[in-house]
């Protein structure tokens, strides 16, 4: 059975884009001026308002990576750094060749993926009008097909609150994507620069760290 680790990076559209329905939508809960801002700096989280940037993928048994993204030039980009191969595209192209690669394999790895990346990238896909090619929401204690150590490292919310990846690296004594000094707060701030390379190696440091937790929790922890 072949598996394969993924993660995506999302950046949210400008909120003055918005309409004044969406706007008033946003900021409905909203009253201090830190939770305007909040709410105002959340659109990277929703599919309607957020397209995706970046999407890794790296199998878990030959260690095969690529990274698809977004250099806002649309210009082709292909290079290799470190054994993993960069493909740049626009957002329906590098979603076209996820749904390409992802077919090959019986099983997935994801953090957090269930309530983040796997609806985030059907529902990016349908407003693309591109037609998922694979459920990657499946029943949720489906291992066998999806397994995402958020739920799995929190005993499908046994515990009393959920740790971060970069929480769980440290506590597994793995090297933390966060380490180098960009999380996913910075990856907007990081695509207007036109720091675009920098975004991808995020994202394949977040799926290595991903890969690692994984294999402890398949050899110590899984039943």
């Amino acid at each position: 059975m072949s598996t394969i680790v993924f993660d995506i990076e999302t950046v949210g559209q400008d909120f003055e884009l918005l309409d004044k329905t969406a706007q008033e939508s946003f900021l409905k809960f909203a009253k201090t001026p830190e939770e305007i801002e909040q709410a105002r700096e959340s659109l990277n989280f929703y599919p309607p308002t957020a397209q995706i940037v970046a999407i890794g993928m790296l199998e878990a048994e030959t260690e095969r990576g690529v990274v698809y993204f977004q250099n806002g030039q649309g210009q082709k980009e292909e290079f290799s750094q470190d054994g993993i191969t960069f493909v740049s595209g626009t957002e329906y192209e590098i979603l076209q060749c996820f749904w390409k690669e992802i077919k090959k394999h019986s099983s997935f790895v994801t953090f957090n993926g269930r309530t983040f990346d796997c609806p985030f990238i059907m529902l990016r896909s349908a407003i693309n009008k591109m037609r998922a090619q694979k459920n990657l929401m499946p029943y949720r204690f489906a291992m066998d097909v999806h397994i995402d150590l958020a739920d799995q490292l929190s005993y499908y919310d046994a515990l009393r609150r959920k740790f971060s990846l970069h929480m769980w690296c440290q506590a597994f004594g793995i090297q933390s994507p966060k380490e180098e000094g960009i999380t996913g707060a910075d990856v907007k701030g990081l695509y207007k620069k036109g720091c675009y390379h920098e975004i991808a190696a995020y994202c394949m440091r977040d799926i290595h760290a991903t890969k690692r937790l994984y294999e402890y929790w398949k050899n110590l922890l899984k039943f």
